[in-house]
């Protein structure tokens, strides 16, 4: 069965430990939502997925093959890609550039790395900021570039590491749209990491809820709604917590 997989992973930092056997799986053209409070262990999962944090004890799987000892850009190669809270953007180079650099690392000709780029911010919806210096951009815009450019290649899985922070309501509406397409029309199995939990309830297929390190919630947006276990999770957190939008 073809999937990304993290199987059991465990990591601990000094004895503390950020992941606890967590379980997690994303399919081709469906759109998994991963949640939890602030420390959960989300993007330490992510990390681990893309190779940037060996795991201490279980496995990272592509299609039932563990892609231990991987790094990065091997995984990258592999056709999973990331993006991140900050942008990473190249922030001296214009945006088409950004698009081109990646194309190029992943092995393509400057010439297939330049059409590509161009098509890609066309399907993106983004094409009239190709000679923006990324760094000019507006924070909502560095998120888009940021797509675009991890889905240079085609990769088969993208992991979106907070893609709407920071987005109006009708800049998040926009963002869904995308998303959507990713997962229907590339056929791009996509692991939403979102504080926006209505963002998520709204756009994903079957959501994993982690609350310090540990999987406590599994389902499709209506189990996720109604457990007891999800809405402890956030109320149980800092005192100016409350329970994200979606989650009643």
């Amino acid at each position: 069965m073809r999937r990304l997989g993290a199987d059991g992973v465990t990591v601990a930092f000094d004895g503390l430990t950020a992941l606890s056997e967590v379980n997690l799986a994303v399919a081709p053209g469906r759109i998994t939502g991963l949640i939890g409070p602030n420390g959960a262990g989300k993007t330490t999962l992510v990390n681990v997925l893309t190779g940037f944090q060996a795991p201490t004890g279980g496995a990272v799987t592509l299609d039932g093959t563990a892609l231990t000892g991987l790094k990065p850009h091997e995984i990258r190669r592999k056709g999973i890609a990331r993006t991140f809270q900050g942008g990473r953007l190249f922030r001296d180079l214009p945006v088409i550039d950004n698009l081109e650099v990646t194309g190029v690392g992943l092995g393509q000709s400057r010439r297939a790395a330049i059409a590509e780029a161009e098509a890609m911010l066309d399907w993106v919806g983004i094409a009239a900021l190709a000679d923006r210096i990324a760094g000019t951009l507006p924070y909502t815009d560095e998120r888009r570039v940021a797509i675009g450019r991890a889905l240079m290649g085609r990769p088969g899985y993208i992991l979106l590491d907070e893609p709407a922070a920071g987005m109006s309501a009708a800049e998040a509406a926009d963002l869904a749209a995308l998303v959507r397409r990713i997962a229907l029309e590339m056929g791009c199995g996509v692991l939403l990491i979102e504080h926006n939990v209505g963002l998520v309830l709204e756009l994903c297929d079957h959501i994993v809820v982690l609350d310090s390190g540990a999987v406590i919630e599994t389902g499709d947006p209506a189990a996720i709604r109604a457990s007891e276990k999800v809405r402890h999770a956030y109320m149980g957190t800092a005192a100016e917590a409350q329970m994200p939008e979606g989650v009643a």
